[in-house]
């Protein structure tokens, strides 16, 4: 993320292509929707610029003339670089999501793409991102504590009044994620992405709902008059700091 010249904070992009007129075309509606892009058209100057340069997200065309994009995926991933990626393809062939996939990209979109799902994918994963950093922001000894809550990232547990909390790994993700974000109203929609079960299934609206009053029922004194686990009707929920 980069500061520009009025204060404002915007995320920066690094586009790799080697297709002139798809780079002149992405680049006018990335900027025009307010981030900053950079462009390689091929893997040597992308790795030159990754060498000094930090981004919020890679666009990541896979076939360039000196190699693929997967090669620039598998360098950021060594380096433990989180960095969302974002393959450009012109095959959506299983084979090719599944390499892009295993070599540590984050999503895929074949071409010819529609600029609107770009967008929206994009954001999608600048949202999680930020969400995960936020998750990261612990003390030296991986742990946060927040008013008369404890989690411990480092075993996965949570602490109230000094009580180990039994919770679910669903749970246990939740109520962190509302924990880091004390005092801010988290969206449903980053809830529901964040709370994506691995074997591939969503977590929904009616599912959420039953996770949140199970929630209230550990931390809440009256779960039905709940003090900490607030819902922001129409948006999503917030976590007020217990003890405050």
């Amino acid at each position: 993320m980069v500061t520009i010249g009025n204060g404002q904070e915007v995320n920066r992009i690094l586009l790799l292509e080697d297709d002139n007129s798809l780079v002149d075309g992405l680049c006018y509606s990335l900027k025009k929707s307010g981030y900053e892009v950079e462009t390689a058209g091929c893997v040597k100057k992308a790795e030159a610029f990754l060498a000094c340069r930090q981004y919020d997200l890679l666009l990541l065309d896979v076939t360039l003339p000196d190699g693929t994009g997967f090669q620039v995926c598998e360098m950021v991933r060594a380096q433990g670089n989180q960095v969302p990626i974002i393959f450009l393809t012109a095959s959506d062939e299983e084979i090719n999501v599944i390499r892009g996939l295993d070599s540590g990209g984050d999503d895929y979109i074949g071409k010819p793409f529609k600029l609107g799902e770009l967008l929206s994918r994009i954001r999608a994963l600048l949202r999680r991102a930020g969400v995960r950093q936020t998750e990261e922001k612990t003390t030296g000894e991986g742990s946060l504590v927040c008013g008369d809550i404890r989690i411990d990232f480092a075993q996965s547990r949570v602490f109230l009044r000094g009580q180990k909390l039994e919770l679910t790994q669903v749970e246990y993700r939740l109520l962190s994620l509302l924990v880091c974000s004390c005092g801010r109203v988290v969206t449903r929609e980053i809830l529901f992405e964040r709370l994506w079960d691995g074997s591939g299934n969503f977590v929904d609206d009616n599912t959420l709902s039953v996770y949140i009053r199970r929630l209230r029922e550990k931390v809440e004194k009256d779960p039905s008059k709940p003090e900490h686990l607030i819902t922001a009707r129409g948006f999503g929920y917030c976590w007020k700091e217990i003890g405050a």
